[in-house]
């Protein structure tokens, strides 16, 4: 093999995430958003000892598992890569995926399997849409990132993972800056420009929308029009809030600066599991409502009897997991790093009645050396890389009987499970979670014992 040749194959395996293996007269190669089954021309782009990595050129022939029908925009966007699969499918792809990686550096658990999502479209709470062309100096577009570009951008405004509601705004506002050509694109490279990303938050039990649209601070653009034509939408939920978000960090990220609003109110809210969230546009909260209700009765079961308990919840976003369990727990104890999320966190303890609930701003690992508490057990819920390595260590130190750990990418979770496991904690139950249906992505909740 030699970097630039083209070759045929067929795809044999799937490992996470969204790593495929494709066996071929020649050797062996390693191509990214395949299907097991399909038949692919792919040029080899790397080679580094002995082992090739490839680009898909074309699907050849589709693999005999895609029997569903995609949106139009699949293949295209970059968002979704297992949207030709029946649900059922990517189910057992993904249980397999999990249960292969915890079973590398786990023996004499419990897999329990995986749990579907409620609804397996129009799941998602928020998108995040960009700004952009299609093609190089070609018209406005508004949506995500064309697969495999840096640059061009795909206008979703019929994509199948958000309702309806969210494409109504996205063409409204397209079609507001399209009448307006004097008002320029961001361009990432130059960093000039004005408009960046268009983001829309709606709950699912409660129906509030926020709309938010993100800019530079080069141009002052007048806003109320536009709003006018917002709140003149049929829509299925409510507007209860349009902002203008600036930025004008250098990264391509929708960062906030500064934020005005421009019609009612900065937050909305939801519910989960009989509790209300207050949320605020850059806030985390788990992207599938429905979904997070069914990975947080699972960590609740792990967790079990917790009266008269100290729980610590590590990385704990705005608090959702830590006032789950606050009604049956003697204290609960928030550690989360981005501060904003710490003071929605104590706001929706608040408004839950809630008072034996603690949180606390700052990296956790420097905060638990602060904390006079010592937990009787631990929920950890750490970003996609996982815990850190010295934070693990003294997370360890505790020595609690029980620790639940919730993981977004089970690749981190296997990781830091080996170094658990050295330390005296059995692994005694996984469960994965789909939170993300037509994505490689997967949530995976762990139960340890000391």
């Amino acid at each position: 093999m030699k970097k630039g040749e083209i070759y045929e194959g067929i795809v044999s395996k799937v490992e996470f995430p969204n790593k495929c293996h494709i066996e071929f007269e020649g050797g062996k190669c390693v191509v990214k958003n395949a299907i097991e089954g399909q038949k692919l021309k792919f040029m080899i782009s790397k080679l580094r000892k002995g082992k090739a990595e490839g680009r898909i050129l074309e699907v050849l022939e589709k693999s005999p598992l895609e029997t569903a029908t995609p949106c139009k925009h699949f293949g295209v966007c970059g968002g979704c890569t297992y949207q030709t699969l029946a649900y059922e499918e990517q189910l057992k792809l993904k249980e397999r995926q999990v249960k292969e990686i915890i079973d590398a550096v786990c023996s004499d658990y419990e897999f329990e399997g995986i749990i579907a999502s409620p609804v397996n479209t129009a799941y998602r709470n928020k998108m995040e849409y960009s700004f952009g062309d299609e093609y190089k100096d070609g018209p406005l577009a508004l949506g995500m990132h064309k697969k495999g570009s840096f640059h061009d951008i795909v206008t979703v405004d019929d994509c199948q993972i958000v309702d309806s509601d969210y494409n109504e705004i996205l063409k409204c506002v397209l079609e507001f800056f399209k009448e307006r050509p004097e008002i320029p694109f961001y361009h990432k490279m130059q960093h000039t420009g004005y408009l960046r990303h268009l983001l829309v938050r709606k709950a699912v039990k409660t129906q509030d929308i926020l709309v938010d649209i993100v800019t530079t601070t080069q141009m002052n653009v007048d806003m109320k029009e536009l709003v006018s034509k917002l709140l003149e939408l049929k829509l299925s939920g409510t507007i209860v809030g349009v902002l203008h978000t600036f930025n004008d960090s250098l990264a391509d990220v929708v960062q906030n600066d500064s934020t005005r609003t421009l019609y009612g109110q900065d937050y909305f809210y939801e519910s989960l599991l009989g509790l209300l969230f207050k949320i605020s546009p850059f806030s985390f909260f788990q992207t599938n409502s429905l979904g997070a209700e069914l990975l947080y009765e699972k960590a609740r079961e792990y967790i079990g009897t917790t009266n008269d308990k100290v729980i610590f919840d590590l990385y704990s976003g705005t608090g959702t997991i830590a006032q789950i369990l606050a009604p049956v727990a003697k204290k609960v104890v928030g550690v989360e790093i981005v501060e904003e999320a710490v003071e929605a966190a104590k706001i929706n303890a608040m408004l839950n009645g809630l008072e034996n609930c603690k949180f606390i701003a700052g990296d956790v690992l420097k905060v638990i050396d602060t904390i006079k508490e010592k937990p009787d057990l631990i929920v950890l819920d750490p970003p996609r890389d996982g815990i850190n390595p010295k934070a693990l260590a003294k997370i360890i130190a505790y020595g609690v009987e029980k620790m639940v750990y919730i993981s977004c990418k089970p690749t981190s979770l296997a990781r830091d499970l080996v170094i658990l496991q050295e330390n005296g904690y059995k692994v005694e139950k996984v469960c994965a979670v789909d939170m993300f249906p037509s994505t490689s992505h997967v949530e995976t909740v762990c139960l340890l014992s000391k």
